[in-house]
């Protein structure tokens, strides 16, 4: 009798969770209206000023939010209940969509009041989205979790495909750009309606359940800041998506002025184009997982930006409608084929009790280039013209990509960030601590053989990473000069209840690096371990 062969998941698996499936079809809907709401609000822009830095400051305050508040929103994600938040930050979108749309169908909107409720718009966004993507793996089994990002990037630019040109065709329907762009502000603000219904009917259970008391706020952002200082992998997502974005921005900045004053067509015009993008990235969105598995992530990455460069250049350089169209599909294509990579290399990167906070200091980072970009390419326009500035974003993106290069990702088959052991119990101890008592000094003491001291100093040096992750603020490891086979490992954190978290935070994949220097320990017993508070001098 032959062993069953494992039968591949499809990669559309994920659609068969029905809550994953309602909640990717109410995301939709609202994409769908705020793609048609991102062409009518630019386009608006440009019937009120002919401006190019306010019009490229309509995507800085479409991305400057999430510079600031993408990091705390994830922090608030990982200790408050996320479908709440979620509700929360979806009516504050509703809400200030609404009174954009009145205002401007009651003709007394300005570019400034355009530009305000715009970022109050976006902090909305920038609030929600950490924990809108960090619930993707509540909602599917981790095997199914790339496959589940795919095709929200496929749902979201599908939105982007269709929304743009429905938004400009709303507009050109209209006898002045500010009817069309209210209409269009007001459909925006329906289209929430539809997520916050599935939200509110959603039973969620969530995946990671302490016994210890949910950190604080300020604390969280605190213990995330340090975990992802200490995590390699995630800094090179980060850098790689600051590189890219910041100049990658200079499409989205400056479409809009090519259409206007270079293409010379209207609204529906710019709509398309802008379409354009969303379809490509659709069609990279469809084509991605084939990608996944004849090429790496690098590869993928790096002739993703080299099509980027090609786009901007023949941005700047042609007035040929079709020539454009086809570098703009093909942007598309590289756009989400790129951000999904990266996407995907942060949340197979981190275990659940941090994911919403690295998503969160994602998005930041994301963010900080299309922001940092947008302003760049649109003072540059100004200043000199617009196609320079797509030509000095198409030099700047060539220049860098061997730099970037250098920061590998998901390299290697992905860890287990599985908890070793949940609500794992606390050490016994004869004094016990409050939970506020510390710092705390743990010493951890080995045996090992002369001749095993360069591979266990070699393994144990991987422990400080995995120590300095998960809540130590201070880590080292020391050779007795009076007996050199003694070892001693020592580090600090800041409080009992940060020790007992520090230990619930060990991953499967950290318990085999941990194990690993045990290995080398001689001995029956395991190495002898204490556990010391910091004495302070009593009270009078």
């Amino acid at each position: 009798m032959t062993a069953a062969t494992p039968t591949p998941v499809s990669g559309w698996a994920a659609l068969r969770r029905p809550t994953f499936r309602n909640l990717w079809m109410a995301a939709i809907v609202s994409n769908v209206g705020g793609w048609m709401q991102d062409t009518a609000g630019a386009w608006l822009m440009t019937a009120l000023t002919t401006s190019p830095l306010l019009i490229a400051l309509m995507q800085t305050a479409a991305s400057l939010p999430a510079l600031f508040l993408a990091f705390p929103a994830g922090g608030a994600a990982d200790i408050f209940d996320r479908r709440h938040l979620l509700l929360f930050w979806q009516s504050w979108m509703l809400a200030s969509v609404a009174i954009l749309a009145a205002l401007t169908l009651a003709g007394i909107v300005s570019p400034a009041t355009l530009l305000a409720l715009t970022f109050l718009l976006n902090i909305g966004s920038a609030l929600n989205n950490p924990a809108w993507q960090s619930i993707v793996p509540e909602l599917v089994p981790r095997p199914e979790l790339p496959d589940a990002i795919a095709i929200n990037s496929a749902g979201f630019n599908l939105s982007r495909a269709v929304g743009p040109a429905l938004g400009g065709l709303t507009v050109a329907a209209f006898a002045t750009a500010a009817r069309g762009a209210g209409v269009v502000f007001s459909l925006n603000a329906v289209s929430f309606v539809a997520v916050i219904f599935v939200l509110a009917v959603w039973r969620r259970t969530p995946p990671y359940k302490s016994a210890l008391p949910s950190e604080r706020l300020f604390g969280s952002l605190r213990s995330g800041a340090r975990y992802l200082r200490h995590a390699p992998a995630l800094l090179a997502v980060f850098l790689r998506a600051f590189v890219f974005t910041t100049f990658a921005s200079a499409v989205w900045a400056l479409l809009a002025v090519v259409a206007n004053q270079d293409l010379h067509k209207g609204a529906m015009a710019y709509g398309v184009l802008n379409g354009c993008l969303g379809a490509g990235a659709v069609l990279g969105a469809f084509t991605l997982p084939r990608l996944r598995r004849k090429f790496s992530a690098d590869a993928i990455t790096a002739g993703a930006t080299l099509v980027f460069v090609c786009s901007l250049s023949v941005l700047a350089l042609s007035r040929t409608t079709a020539l454009i169209v086809f570098w703009l599909l093909a942007a598309g294509f590289a756009w989400t084929s790129t951000t999904s990579t990266f996407n995907v290399a942060v949340q197979l990167s981190v275990p659940a009790w941090v994911q919403a906070r690295a998503l969160g200091a994602y998005q930041t980072v994301f963010w900080a280039g299309m922001a940092l970009g947008s302003a760049l390419w649109g003072l540059i326009a100004e200043r000199v013209s617009t196609s320079r500035s797509l030509l000095a974003a198409a030099a700047g993106m060539l220049i860098t990509l061997p730099f970037a290069m250098r920061f590998h990702l998901l390299r290697g088959a992905p860890p287990d960030l599985s908890p070793f052991q949940l609500n794992r119990p606390a050490p016994q101890v004869v004094m016990e601590p409050d939970h506020e008592d510390g710092p705390v000094m743990v010493t951890i003491e080995y045996r090992v053989l002369l001749e095993d001291y360069g591979d266990f100093t070699h393994a144990i040096h991987q422990l400080r990473s995995i120590r300095m992750r998960d809540g130590a603020i201070r880590w080292g490891v020391y050779r007795d000069t009076a007996a050199p086979e003694r070892i001693i490992e020592t580090f600090v954190v800041e409080s009992w209840l940060e020790f007992l978290r520090e230990r619930e935070r060990m991953t499967t994949s950290d318990r085999a690096i941990r194990d690993r220097v045990r290995g080398y320990h001689q001995g029956e017993a395991p190495p002898a371990a204490s556990y010391m508070i910091y004495a302070r001098e009593p009270a009078e």
